[in-house]
């Protein structure tokens, strides 16, 4: 089984880029599976019902999540409707929505981290929890959405053996560093983005520069002209033991027509 993780989907380039070169990726890669984090995807903060729905027609299959699936009041209580999206596992009980979206080939679990972040509830303690309740031997990638590295990797090598691949997300820069785990498991610190190249992490590079420069709260709108890039790992995993056999990053650049921006 062939399965595409996308990085962070920021705002409309993003929305853009993944519409004009998923369906291709999908056929050219083989791809049976495919997973994009999405807190971003509405004007580069948060999540709608639209914005999910545009995701899913251009052919992602999950949409998972991380501190910025709050930010439209009005898609909260989406999260306990069919809609494929997750909220990160390791907020309090009682916080609407799932963590976990199980399958009958693979199941997708969502964390976020503690490190650099607001302080929520063990991502080590709730993923070994979360393993226990899920069917032995079935496939499971875990997407970690942290700000520190080094959190990450923890998370890699305390689940190697355990998971099928454990991929990061949340800073939007790419990482070089995809392989496979002494036990079988696929990492990769950072997935990167999908967004307007011509950017900081997706948003528009004067505006942070102003808030860097001067240290006053700015309004950081997504950035809307230019190329846009595609950063996701694609793994291949062995279906009867939910190991990984490879993993590998395909990036990808694409040129809007001249005719179109790539958006808000």
């Amino acid at each position: 089984m062939r399965v595409l993780l996308v990085g962070d989907v920021v705002g409309k380039a993003g929305r853009r880029v993944v519409e004009a070169l998923l369906p291709t990726m999908r056929e050219e890669l083989s791809v049976d599976f495919v997973v994009a984090n999405g807190e971003n995807l509405a004007h580069g903060r948060g999540t709608t019902e639209a914005t999910v729905k545009e995701l899913v027609s251009a052919g992602v299959d999950v949409i998972s999540g991380g501190n910025h699936t709050w930010a439209y009041p009005e898609f909260v209580p989406l999260l306990d409707s069919d809609l494929p999206v997750l909220r990160p596992a390791n907020y309090p009980p009682g916080a609407p929505g799932t963590g976990v979206w199980q399958g009958e080939r693979l199941a997708i679990i969502n964390l976020i981290g503690r490190t650099f972040m607001d302080a929520l509830d063990d991502p080590f303690r709730t993923v070994d929890t979360l393993l226990d309740e899920l069917p032995d031997g079935l496939p499971v990638l875990v997407d970690f959405h942290a700000e520190a590295t080094s959190e990450k990797q923890a998370l890699g090598w305390h689940l190697d053996g355990r998971v099928t691949a454990v991929v990061g997300t949340h800073t939007h820069v790419p990482t070089a560093d995809a392989r496979l785990l002494p036990q079988g498991t696929a990492y990769v610190t950072d997935l990167g983005m999908c967004g307007a190249r011509d950017s900081v992490i997706g948003a528009e590079a004067d505006a942070v520069l102003t808030r860097f420069r001067t240290g006053l709260p700015t309004r950081l709108p997504p950035a809307e002209k230019g190329p846009a890039v595609l950063g996701a790992v694609l793994i291949d995993l062995d279906e009867t033991d939910g190991r990984a056999r490879s993993v590998e990053r395909v990036d990808r650049i694409w040129d809007p027509p001249p005719t179109e921006t790539t958006g808000a």
